[in-house]
């Protein structure tokens, strides 16, 4: 095929008889071929049968090589691969730059990031940056986003914020465990110091917000039922789940008196809190900015059962007895801390006298 200057080339075409002078024959494997120009010269070219499109939309752009008929051409990832496969075989460097500009700058889908490993390695340099995303971050970077997810996750975001505080928590988990890949950190110096210090806050928190909870609890009960008090007993249910959560999966260790305490206050209130502040919402009152994330309850109810399950059997069963003896007996849902109970307590004795454990 020739290479003709550009007042040349704008006057020959693809299929035209009248310039052509070579033609190319696309063959495969399997037999099938595809005549691109018809002339007495011909130039046979064997390709898979997956890439015989490929070759003929290469052999097109031969014509017509700029980046917007590329891009064009490529719509969609899987096309570009395509086209950059056949131009990196038959060493066209324009073609491969536009494929490389295109790939690197849109967006893959997972089974397409998995084909765009299979085949850009090994193509040479010009094909790299396409792989710059998918490339490891340096140590440096991971502690400061890690330190960042830290801080973010241990915060008291607002309410629109809740989805993303649990994702930080999530992703702070999945960088620090270990499964088929090792971890994407290990916890340094600086790391432990960050944690210990948001521990050692949040800890303090919770000792201050125990000390006060009586006093917080008496003053809510003894103001009426208005709006603003209503969103003031919101605050204080969210602010409670947050100290609770870390008591309840053992984030921060409390003793037994502590924790039990934590219990007989706060459960009776949000037993109460919960049919006003849920009546409010389905009334829609004029003027109250009421916003309840209903996980936030269900974060509640679980957060009770796990601190109840870790306290002694006596005092689960005061605590449970109570529940079932209360009007309000469908939240907190202490069904769960109940079954278990009732487990332990029957096979106790077999229990313990099989492990040699004498039993008071």
């Amino acid at each position: 095929m020739e290479s003709p200057d550009n007042k040349t080339r704008a006057l020959c075409r693809i299929g035209d008889r009248s310039t052509s002078d070579v033609v190319v024959r696309l063959r495969t494997q399997e037999g099938r071929d595809e005549w691109i120009l018809d002339s007495r010269n011909c130039v046979e070219v064997y390709c898979q049968e997956c890439d015989l499109d490929y070759h003929i939309n290469v052999l097109r752009l031969f014509y017509d090589i700029n980046v917007c008929s590329v891009t064009d051409m490529c719509h969609g990832v899987r096309n570009a691969l395509g086209v950059l496969r056949v131009a990196n075989e038959l060493g066209c460097p324009q073609i491969i730059a536009s494929c490389v500009d295109y790939l690197e700058a849109v967006s893959w889908e997972e089974t397409e990031e998995e084909e765009i490993l299979r085949t850009i390695p090994g193509m040479g340099s010009q094909a790299e940056p396409i792989l710059a995303r998918l490339q490891p971050v340096n140590t440096t970077a991971i502690v400061r986003i890690f330190l960042a997810a830290i801080r973010f996750a241990t915060s008291s975001p607002c309410p629109s914020l809740t989805d993303l505080k649990t994702s930080a928590q999530e992703q702070l988990e999945y960088m620090l465990t270990e499964d088929d890949d090792v971890p994407l950190l290990t916890a340094d110096d600086q790391i432990k110091s960050e944690i210990l210090v948001k521990l050692e806050i949040m800890r303090e928190f919770i000792m201050k917000w125990m000390e006060a909870s009586d006093n917080i609890v008496k003053a809510v009960d003894q103001a009426s039922p208005e709006a603003d008090i209503l969103e003031s007993r919101l605050k204080i249910v969210e602010i409670t789940a947050k100290i609770l959560e870390p008591m309840a999966y053992g984030t921060i260790i409390l003793p037994t008196a502590k924790r039990l305490k934590m219990v007989k206050v706060w459960l009776p209130f949000m037993r109460i809190a919960k049919p006003l502040i849920d009546a409010a919402l389905a009334d829609g009152e004029e003027g109250l900015a009421l916003k309840m994330d209903g996980e936030l309850w269900q974060s509640l109810e679980s957060a009770f059962v796990s601190i109840i399950l870790a306290l002694p059997s006596g005092d689960q069963a005061e605590i449970l007895t109570g529940w079932l003896q209360n009007e309000h007996i469908r939240y907190p849902d202490l069904t769960e801390a109940f079954e278990v109970w009732c487990y332990r307590s029957k096979v106790a004795k077999r229990r313990l006298a099989s492990f040699g454990v004498s039993i008071v």
